[in-house]
């Protein structure tokens, strides 16, 4: 496989509705499915969940 194959980028927008992502990559073989991280955000000044966007 080529390396952006197995680890794509995918950008991570806020469940809060801030708007505000993160950028990341991912392995798709470990995570076939949608990534969910609880990161903080900025914008509503607290930790919240993060899914990915593709």
């Amino acid at each position: 496989m080529a390396r952006n194959e197995l680890r794509p980028i995918v950008k991570l927008r806020s469940t809060a509705g801030t708007g505000y992502t993160y950028v990341t990559r991912k392995n798709r073989r470990n995570d076939p499915d949608r990534l969910v991280l609880r990161k903080f955000d900025p914008v509503a000044r607290r930790h919240v969940d993060f899914k990915e966007e593709r």
